[in-house]
């Protein structure tokens, strides 16, 4: 009985599977973070170039 639980507090397979698990985790974090602030951009950026275009185009007609 001894050995056995010299053995389960030797054993780092759980511990290893812990902190891959943790490091997925916090890399799926980082990337779900990255692209909701691209995102975000992205939408001021075209919503900027739509309104140019529409302000551009309706200049034109009147000309």
């Amino acid at each position: 009985m001894k050995s056995t639980i010299q053995q389960f507090l030797r054993d780092e397979e759980g511990a290893a599977a812990i902190e891959y698990g943790l490091l997925a985790g916090l890399i799926s974090v980082m990337i779900i973070t990255g692209a909701t602030l691209v995102g975000t951009s992205l939408k001021g950026i075209f919503a900027t170039l739509g309104s140019v275009l529409s302000t551009a185009n309706g200049t034109a007609a009147t000309h």
